[in-house]
């Protein structure tokens, strides 16, 4: 009675469970998308079938499948599996999980999966605690982290470990995970229909991750009447956040969003630039694609009237690399306002684009004997480098001598405005150029 009464207990736990917990793959051949890491003759593969003791680092965006892995990699090799969330748990949490394993292991001979989810966040005394159970194999220790492993762990536990990185999912994989999931019986077994443009729209909303596609078509399928039916985009609409469905990233609010991110940047308003930002983080955009923007805008429309706006951009950008989101949304911020209240300027996007252009039709001259190359045999024959002055021998360092090609002398890129710190740089400008002219 009382088997049967536990089987009872778990196949109800099991029908509670979220649709992206039953729809876990029981197998290495199920598992969708990551096809570098798990086709035939791979390292992973060959380890799991091998049934060989492991340590591993999976580093790969949210949803692409890292705790799914893990869980296969335990069921394929039927050991005991055991997660630890390194967000809450301490180095006592770390070796009582290593000691039950071991006692496991002496008592029956079966091994344990250690999976430390969010691993970058454990310290280096935590880190270090994991460091005899993976060197004895006492455990098969898998490690999942959105950050980049050789910054955020340490190097003997690294050296020790096999690292895999995991792809974003495409679309098609998305697409597949979502058709899976209605008709397998272990998710919403046929008892709802997706129609293909709400299919489409889960598709777009997921962002490459099957997690998320996964909870959003759990929740649009308890909207459908009698839970039993037709899943449109309407019900798509009520059952996800409105504002995040209608931003499609492959359609037209797409662009426009992005523009009026960039146009309220130039013109100074950091709210509405900070609005146009949360818009496009809580749609799922890739915050790659943002930081892209923000460093494109800090040359384009800010450049010498505060050249510290461009430094602020790319340490944004690289922050957002390294630490991944939700954090990430405060350094993207942090230099948004930056941009939007820095003085602007497009003197360097004029300048550069007036140069592209007079090369373009053919205004190019021929570089100056004494700027040419002269440490090559023979160059000095050819007059190469003859007459060159050094400007650091001189006061101020500044030597009166033509630069440009003798057809481009007169010409003038750089025109700096009277804004922020160009002001200062295009008085400097203005004394150097009347120097080397002789104006």
């Amino acid at each position: 009675m009382e088997s049967l009464f536990d089987s009872a207990a778990e196949e109800a736990h099991r029908g509670q469970e979220p649709l992206a917990v039953r729809m876990r793959p029981r197998g290495l051949d199920e598992v969708i998308g990551q096809r570098h890491l798990l086709g035939r003759g791979t390292p992973l593969r060959r380890l799991v079938e091998s049934d060989a003791p492991m340590s591993l680092f999976l580093w790969g965006p949210p949803g692409t499948g890292k705790t799914t892995l893990a869980y296969v990699v335990s069921g394929v090799t039927k050991r005991r599996f055991v997660e630890i969330s390194a967000v809450s748990a301490g180095v006592k949490d770390v070796r009582a999980a290593i000691d039950q394993a071991r006692r496991e292991l002496g008592m029956t001979g079966r091994q344990t999966v250690l999976f430390v989810d969010e691993v970058h966040r454990f310290n280096k005394a935590q880190q270090d605690a994991l460091l005899p159970a993976v060197e004895n194999r006492w455990v098969t220790f898998i490690g999942a982290t959105t950050e980049n492993p050789y910054f955020s762990v340490i190097s003997p536990l690294l050296s020790r470990s096999l690292l895999l990185t995991l792809e974003s999912l495409t679309e098609d994989d998305i697409r597949t995970v979502l058709e899976r999931a209605v008709a397998d019986p272990r998710g919403l077994g046929g008892r709802v229909t997706l129609r293909p443009d709400a299919l489409d729209q889960l598709v777009r909303l997921a962002g490459g991750d099957a997690r998320r596609s996964l909870t959003y078509l759990e929740a649009a399928a308890l909207l459908v009447d009698g839970g039993a039916g037709e899943v449109t985009v309407d019900i798509v609409e009520r059952a996800v956040d409105k504002a995040a469905v209608r931003y499609d990233r492959q359609g037209d609010q797409h662009y426009d969003v992005v523009s009026a991110f960039i146009k309220s940047m130039r013109g100074s308003d950091a709210d509405a630039a900070l609005h146009y930002l949360a818009r496009m983080v809580e749609a799922g955009e890739d915050p790659r694609f943002i930081a892209r923007r923000i460093v494109i805008f800090a040359s384009e429309d800010v450049g010498m009237a505060d050249p510290t706006c461009l430094q602020t951009a790319v340490a944004a950008a690289q922050a957002v690399d390294f630490i991944g989101l939700p954090e990430g949304r405060i350094n993207l911020a942090h230099a948004v306002i930056h941009c939007a209240l820095a003085p602007k300027s497009n003197a360097v996007v004029n300048a550069i684009g007036a140069a592209c252009d007079d090369v373009r039709r053919g205004r190019i001259g021929s570089v100056p004997a004494h700027l040419r190359d002269a440490h090559y045999p023979g160059a000095k024959k050819l007059g190469h480098g003859k007459g060159y002055q050094y400007p650091h021998d001189f006061e101020h360092g500044l030597v009166r001598q033509d630069y440009a090609p003798e057809e481009l002398r007169e010409r003038r890129y750089y025109e700096p405005t009277a804004h922020g710190a160009e002001a200062r740089y295009g008085e400097r400008w203005a004394k150097i150029r009347a120097f080397l002219r002789g104006e």
